[in-house]
């Protein structure tokens, strides 16, 4: 246990971690800190800690999934805040980091990852999102908007918070009535069935998803919509046809770097020449990195996360004008807690569609991303593109305007 014990020594300064090692012994790391916490963790097997200090992130998580590891109270995000406090990205960033070697073959891995041919995509997409629809509803909102919520004011509600997000979205857009909407990655169909019922625009949602595109479709039809905002099940690639406006929240993530001058050479090939794009998208504050071994295996295979510089140089190479950038530095922190509590409620529910392994590893999921966007250097970025200068007014006063007069609407 040494290995880790030297870890732990050189992590944990604030706050306290009390670890019992299976043979007994307890250890203490750091120092009470006002406003830090106290957790408490146990080993269930002596070979536990070797198995998370050769590769922290992983094995940290399937210590955690297998019960080798357990948590005082089951508070996986109190541990996991803890230690990410401790090294935020501003200060010099993660110290949780595997073995040189390790790292290097990690990243060779990940980025033969990256790869997201078109079937490939499709299977990446199934893993996560063709799970059952009955997880998403308990501890999503009622839309089921599985992205960044938008909080202006951080005590609001999730419901409000996602309603604010597709209204700040759509303030970005500008849209116009009788408008063709391209919505790239629609999920459930909740943004596509929102900007025709605020602004009266003909929307087309593609998903590679079955059971997104089962949901959309039906929410439509009960909408009474269907004949104005329609679904795919299709590839961005495939997409023919020309939009005023296109949408994508939640989907760049998907794409991977390798495909990324594809996809803005095909959006802009898509967008009409006096037409605007807004892409919604987790990004890193930093330079490009690699996909975590966690996030990659359990999560979302295939998925990258990327560095600003990467998404504009890809878009610079296609002429497409970048009109508006904005960062959401801890919104899906927010986002992520609420999402979080929602799990640990319905717990017994969740066992019971899956079983216990799979409900930690979605806690462990969350709780790790909360932290990521807290601490780490993890953030959204909301991207506005246009392919002619004068698409769009030429000041930002229009957003807030635009903004209130939805909000209101709703």
């Amino acid at each position: 246990m040494w290995l880790l014990d030297r870890m732990l020594s050189g992590i944990v300064k604030r706050g306290v971690l009390h670890v019992t090692y299976a043979d007994g012994t307890e250890k203490a790391y750091g120092t009470a800190t006002p406003g830090w916490a106290e957790i408490r963790i146990r080993f269930t097997d002596k070979g536990a800690p070797n198995f998370i200090a050769r590769n922290p992130r992983l094995g940290a998580a399937e210590a955690w999934m297998d019960g080798r590891l357990t948590v005082e109270g089951d508070d996986v995000r109190g541990l996991i805040d803890l230690l990410r406090g401790n090294a935020p990205w501003e200060k010099g960033g993660d110290k949780l980091k595997a073995s040189f070697w390790r790292e290097q073959l990690q990243s060779i891995l990940a980025r033969l990852d990256r790869i997201n041919w078109e079937r490939r995509s499709r299977r990446n997409v199934a893993h996560h999102y063709d799970l059952n629809g009955r997880l998403y509803d308990l501890f999503l909102d009622k839309d089921r908007q599985y992205s960044c919520a938008y909080f202006t004011d951080p005590g609001n509600s999730l419901e409000q918070a996602q309603a604010d997000k597709k209204a700040h979205i759509a303030a970005k857009l500008d849209l116009k009535p009788g408008q063709k909407v391209l919505d790239i990655g629609c999920g459930w169909g909740g943004m596509a069935l929102y900007l025709h019922r605020v602004a009266d625009v003909d929307v087309l949602g593609i998903t590679l998803s079955e059971e997104q595109l089962a949901v959309a479709r039906r929410r439509a039809q009960e909408a009474g919509v269907a004949d104005r905002v329609k679904f795919e099940l299709i590839d961005y690639r495939e997409v023919q046809g020309q939009f005023d406006r296109i949408v994508s929240v939640g989907m760049f993530e998907h794409v991977g770097p390798p495909h990324y001058r594809t996809f803005f050479d095909k959006c802009r090939t898509l967008l009409a020449e006096d037409g605007v794009m807004l892409i919604h998208t987790i990004g890193r504050m930093g330079k490009p990195s690699t996909t975590d071994a966690f996030t990659a295996k359990y999560i979302f295979p295939g998925g990258y996360i990327p560095a600003l510089s990467e998404v504009v140089s890809a878009s610079e190479r296609s002429k497409l004008i970048l009109s508006d950038l904005e960062t959401l530095r801890v919104h899906y922190a927010w986002t992520l807690d609420i999402w979080y509590d929602r799990t640990v409620a319905a717990r017994a529910e969740i066992e019971a569609l899956y079983d216990a392994r799979f409900y930690r590893m979605w806690l462990f999921y969350l709780a790790g991303a909360a932290a990521a966007f807290r601490h780490g250097g993890m953030c959204n970025y909301q991207l506005q593109y246009i392919r002619r200068r004068d698409a769009l007014p030429y000041t930002r006063d229009y957003i807030a305007e635009a903004e209130r007069e939805l909000r209101a609407k709703a």
